[in-house]
């Protein structure tokens, strides 16, 4: 699994990875994608909340695992129950293998067995959060050591070896580019594309290694 930062990274970005990046508009915005892990008899890896989906997803692809919290989905599903609440539908799952809510908004979701627990938080912060107020444990993933490659390869393929790594990221955002040909404000604002740089700090080990890449996403 390729993570939404290393699809940007690596200029991959797709339609998945624009959806996070809706809610900023122009300026700078230090503190964002916190990431870290601690590694011992099992890796543990935390993350704020934009991660929570990527957790998901990675935890789903590793072993068949049964999910409960909430689903937010921009779409309501037929033949499901759902309350809508700010411009999203949201579905209280138990047990749930996710098949039916895939391509989710927002994955706010559980899961326990004895190779893999996952955390997350169930409800989102609200937009515009200061840097010092950003939850850094927002989701969190506990796993055996031999899921460590899987995990490297998703969220710390740039990360030299090591035992603990912090990580957080400033977003530069320039320029808002517009859609053509566009004239619903909504659909305007689902695509238009933000435009600068992204900086990614790595803490691994005491050791700082700072890198950067152009935004257009």
């Amino acid at each position: 699994m390729e993570s939404t930062l290393r699809k940007i990274f690596e200029n991959k970005a797709d339609e998945d990875a624009h959806r996070y990046f809706v809610r900023f508009g122009k300026g700078e915005y230090r503190g964002r994608f916190l990431l870290s892990f601690r590694k011992s008899q099992k890796i543990k890896v935390y993350g704020s909340f934009e991660w929570a989906n990527d957790f998901v997803k990675l935890a789903n692809e590793l072993k068949t695992l049964k999910f409960s919290g909430k689903v937010l989905m921009k779409d309501k599903i037929a033949g499901k129950e759902g309350k809508k609440k700010a411009g999203v539908f949201v579905y209280e799952i138990e047990s749930s293998l996710l098949s039916e809510y895939e391509n989710a908004y927002h994955y706010l979701l559980d899961a326990n067995d004895s190779e893999i627990v996952l955390k997350i938080k169930k409800a989102l912060p609200k937009p515009g959060k200061s840097e010092a107020k950003i939850d850094d444990k927002f989701c969190s993933l506990e796993l055996d050591l031999k899921y460590w490659q899987q995990v490297r390869e998703a969220f710390f393929w740039d990360v030299p070896e090591c035992k603990k790594v912090e990580i957080s990221h400033t977003l530069q955002i320039n320029e808002i580019v517009m859609p053509k040909g566009i004239d619903d404000p909504e659909e305007i604002r689902r695509l238009a594309k933000r435009k600068g740089k992204i900086i990614r700090k790595v803490n691994a080990d005491g050791k700082e290694i700072v890198k950067e890449a152009d935004l257009l996403v």
